[in-house]
């Protein structure tokens, strides 16, 4: 019997890793590109999605009461570890403040003082990491930890959102070579059939 993890894993390499030529919002190109937004708002990978994410806080010992990240990748990580939790609010976090009504950057749970947890669904450069990260700390949240749900890897990515969420640990729950090796696997496996 597999693991969420495992589930997870599969669900991403099949719906979400496409190879080719692309253009990444980086500024760069990749041979491959991961959109996770099609796993992570899939009725299965939302749940899992928030299991796996839910579990790994839990093993860390963060103690978190909130999770948030900055808007769009992470909605639905947020939205599916706060239901799945029953216990952690979700909050996102906004490019800019809002130029209309209150004028808000963080958006949902406005807890200051409030542990939380900063997530991603892919983690480039980590820019959009540690743009939540920074406005979470200003508004008040104690940032315990900063995930991602794939890691691509790529030299300054890993270092940008370490430096940015220290003292709080940075962890990946997949990398890029993950989901390549997943994929390479499966679309292997269905050749053969």
């Amino acid at each position: 019997m597999s693991t969420p993890r495992q589930d997870l894993l599969r669900l991403l390499a099949h719906q979400s890793f496409r190879l080719g030529e692309f253009k990444l919002s980086s500024g760069g190109t990749s041979d491959y590109y991961i959109d996770c937004r099609t796993t992570t708002l899939d009725a299965k990978g939302a749940r899992l999605t928030g299991e796996v994410f839910l579990e790994e806080i839990r093993k860390r010992g963060w103690n978190a009461q909130a999770i948030g990240g900055l808007t769009m990748g992470a909605d639905p990580i947020v939205v599916a570890v706060s239901v799945v939790s029953g216990e952690l609010n979700g909050f996102l976090v906004r490019k800019a403040e809002k130029q209309h009504g209150t004028g808000q950057r963080i958006e949902g749970f406005r807890g200051k003082g409030t542990r939380a947890v900063i997530v991603d669904d892919v983690c480039t450069t980590g820019a959009s990491t540690v743009q939540a990260i920074e406005a979470a700390r200003e508004f008040g949240f104690v940032v315990v930890g900063a995930m991602c749900l794939v890691e691509r890897e790529e030299a300054h990515g890993r270092p940008n959102v370490e430096k940015a969420a220290e003292p709080a640990p940075f962890v990946s729950i997949f990398t890029a070579s993950d989901v390549r090796a997943e994929h390479v696997l499966r679309v292997s496996e269905a050749g053969k059939k």
